[in-house]
């Protein structure tokens, strides 16, 4: 039988209950009035997930394959921004 775990973001919604301190909760409903709550912490657990799984994944490219060299990087990151004066002096 496949695993019908839902992955996050799917399934039903379900009302959970969290201890959270009185100042988050009312920056929380400032910036969300009370109504965006659930959808805003949704999205943030979210976020906060993908981060998790990407660290681990970098984390397992790099003890497979070594730590990423930093100019590569500098080098790829001046190609994705289009400056090619910083991606030629990076090669």
């Amino acid at each position: 039988m496949a695993d019908t775990t839902p992955t996050p973001g799917e399934g039903p919604v379900r009302p959970v209950s969290v201890s959270l301190h009185e100042g988050t909760i009312a920056a929380l409903k400032q910036r969300t009035g009370r109504r965006g709550m659930s959808a805003y912490v949704e999205a943030l657990i979210q976020r906060e997930l993908e981060r998790e799984r990407l660290r681990e994944l970098i984390a397992a490219a790099e003890a497979e394959h070594g730590p990423v060299d930093p100019r590569a990087v500098d080098t790829k990151r001046a190609l994705l921004r289009g400056d090619a004066a910083s991606s030629a002096d990076a090669a």
